[in-house]
């Protein structure tokens, strides 16, 4: 397990992990709890909490319930490649409605939710980072090779959330760091059926990766598509 300190946070800062249950999900939470700074951590997953991303009332009930707390970081670690046994296309002509819809509801609707409800818990006095999981597929201008269409799009959909969540944030947050991640390629469930032989990091590694890129983050530089190793993305 990665070992690392989240230095760019108050001390005795207080996170919280949504989709803790995850491989990514997982690997956050241990680092960040074994973190001297760290002073307070939450998770929430659907195993262990009933915490279903796409639905609004669920997110919004798991918001209510940790409404007296405030964050100084939240990561959004969820996110599907495969749903309901579906994978991604390879052609523009196995695009399926259903396959398509449910890509975004998870993708980008999801987190959507999670930032309208957990948003406000953020604190304000103080340097503070939220950021969701995405991939660097969901790039439009560094697709070369096409395929995937819609976890690209619904990626894609994702960043574009973000970047502009980030614009009406800063107006009531204006220390906040809103990020869309893109962890690398990591060895997840998710990642297996197209490992082909590249190199996978270990979640434990690809946590503490991502964790020193946002830690590198200066405050208040915020609508970032960051990769793990702290470089910027294009969109």
């Amino acid at each position: 397990m990665s070992k690392m300190e989240m230095t760019s946070l108050a001390e005795g800062y207080h996170a919280l992990v949504i989709g803790a249950s995850g491989g990514i999900g997982r690997a956050f939470c241990e680092t960040i709890a074994d973190d001297r700074r760290c002073g307070g951590l939450d998770r929430l997953s659907r195993r262990d909490d009933g915490f279903e991303i796409t639905d609004e009332t669920a997110v919004a009930a798991a918001a209510a319930k940790l409404a007296d707390t405030r964050f100084d970081l939240i990561l959004c670690a969820t996110g599907a490649l495969h749903i309901d046994g579906v994978g991604p296309e390879k052609t523009i002509r196995a695009v399926d409605a259903g396959a398509m819809s449910n890509q975004f509801a998870v993708n980008a609707i999801g987190p959507a939710l999670v930032m309208k409800h957990f948003l406000p818990l953020i604190a304000r006095d103080r340097r503070t980072i939220f950021a969701c999981l995405s991939a660097r597929v969901g790039s439009i201008g560094d697709n070369h090779i096409g395929g995937w269409m819609s976890y690209r799009a619904s990626k894609a959909a994702l960043n574009q959330i973000i970047r502009t969540a980030s614009i009406e944030a800063r107006r009531k947050l204006p220390r906040l760091s809103l990020a869309a991640l893109h962890p690398g390629t990591v060895a997840t469930p998710l990642s297996e059926p197209f490992a082909a032989g590249n190199r996978r990091v270990e979640a434990g590694e690809a946590a503490g990766n991502m964790l020193s890129a946002l830690n590198g983050i200066a405050e208040g530089e915020t609508g970032l598509f960051l990769a793990y190793d702290g470089s910027r993305i294009e969109w």
